[in-house]
């Protein structure tokens, strides 16, 4: 995503353009390369993982995974750039620039909407614990998997395409506060009948309960995710929406001299996010472990 961030000279500012080395960005885009690649095959390889919520958990860091290794190969660009052995300015250099810049936006868009997936994942599986299983089908969450792919790519091409379009980025911006309202409200609803039946578990049968308990952990754990993706992202969207309200007022130039802050927050969303999986949940930490030091005993075995 290439916005300017650099302030127009008829505008005067006392607000100097905050720079952030291209290394910090190659070396978030590489942790997070890394932790969402163990969740990948953390998933794939546990069975005790193979349920919707883990399958939209997974598509997200395979998204995550595709936007670190685009804003890796965009800094390595920059790197050759620096070092003059490269033509930003190129027709080769501009395409690649332009296909990981798509790569960005469908992540972006993805996020957005693997994030409202596993919410009504969440919602199903407290509400409707009986009926999960027949409403959640792996057939139907194979349809919601593929139609986001779809969706998100399509949209991420033609948003790179007419970025100049004043369109687009009133769209990419609308869809994103759209996006939070609707897992806002969402979680509104979900929690006023998760008090609502929250004097009701200890009345239930032991495996009832228990199905519902883990559900309001993963409520909990998504709340989490949320608050991370907003913090994470918005900057971001602000920037964009004051690119188009006040692109010639200094106060405006004072927040888009913090640009590449705010891109630092944006790629950090993929850090963050695999960690909080880990954090919050314990099949997946074991999983974690268990690679882990199944790596280490094979690394072992070789260096003996």
């Amino acid at each position: 995503m290439n916005p300017s961030a650099e302030s127009p000279s008829s505008i005067h500012t006392d607000c100097a353009e905050v720079q952030v080395p291209g290394q910090v960005f190659l070396v978030i885009a590489v942790a997070s390369l890394s932790e969402n690649l163990l969740v990948i095959v953390a998933v794939i390889k546990n069975k005790n993982l193979h349920s919707p919520m883990y399958c939209f958990i997974c598509n997200l860091a395979v998204f995550n995974t595709i936007s670190s290794f685009s804003k890796a190969l965009e800094n390595i660009l920059l790197l050759f750039k620096d070092a003059g052995r490269l033509n930003l300015r190129g027709p080769f250099e501009l395409k690649i620039d332009d296909i990981m810049d798509s790569l960005l936006c469908m992540c972006f868009l993805s996020s957005i909407f693997s994030i409202l997936a596993i919410a009504v994942d969440r919602y199903i599986s407290i509400f409707h614990a009986l009926r999960y299983h027949m409403l959640m089908t792996m057939r139907r969450v194979l349809i919601i998997l593929f139609t986001i792919w779809v969706l998100c790519g399509t949209s991420g091409a033609l948003m790179v395409g007419f970025f100049e379009a004043a369109t687009v980025t009133i769209f990419f911006i609308v869809l994103f506060f759209t996006a939070l309202l609707l897992i806002l409200l969402l979680y509104v609803h979900m929690f006023l009948l998760a008090r609502h039946h929250a004097n009701r578990i200890a009345s239930m049968p032991g495996a009832q309960a228990q199905h519902r308990k883990s559900g309001l952990r993963g409520a909990l754990t998504l709340t989490i995710k949320k608050g991370v993706f907003v913090a994470c992202w918005a900057p971001f969207s602000l920037h964009l929406l004051i690119m188009m309200i006040c692109p010639e007022n200094q106060y405006c130039e004072c927040y888009r001299s913090l640009f590449q802050l705010h891109v630092v927050l944006l790629v950090s969303h993929a850090v963050i996010d695999p960690a909080i999986n880990a954090f919050r949940s314990v099949e997946l930490r074991n999983t974690y472990k268990k690679q882990l030091l199944s790596s280490a005993s094979r690394i072992c075995k070789r260096c003996a």
